[in-house]
């Protein structure tokens, strides 16, 4: 089982940018890919972003490329995701994940989730 602890978000003006980071423990052993989630008010959780163990392969949602980066740092088990030119729409609760498969991160069914953090853009 991993744990996963998110942390960075708060309140920011549109247009402005938001770093945050998810902290992995517990059974962290083994090539894993890591990725980013978000959850609107009154929407369904959305893929944002992941990356693979190495850091070669990046994926982004449409929404976000060109905005967003995602990064990790293996020795810290950490992933990052930096937000620019943040939109209003981007207002959501966000979470990481990680597992062995990119598809199964992806379809949100790779296992239990951290508490999330709040990122709130304001227009």
């Amino acid at each position: 089982q991993v744990q996963l602890v998110e942390s960075g978000g708060g309140l920011v003006q549109a247009g402005g940018s938001l770093s945050l980071a998810c902290a992995a423990s517990g059974r962290t052993t083994g090539s894993y890919v890591m990725g980013w989630f978000r959850q609107a008010p009154g929407k369904e959780r959305e893929f944002v972003a992941a990356i693979s163990w190495s850091g070669d392969s990046l994926w982004y949602a449409g929404s976000v490329k060109g905005r967003f980066s995602i990064s990790r740092d293996n020795a810290k088990n950490t992933v990052y995701l930096q937000m620019n030119s943040l939109k209003s729409e981007d207002t959501a609760v966000y979470y990481c994940n990680a597992d062995s498969s990119f598809e199964r991160l992806k379809s949100g069914n790779a296992g239990s989730w951290g508490q999330g953090t709040q990122v709130t853009v304001s227009s």
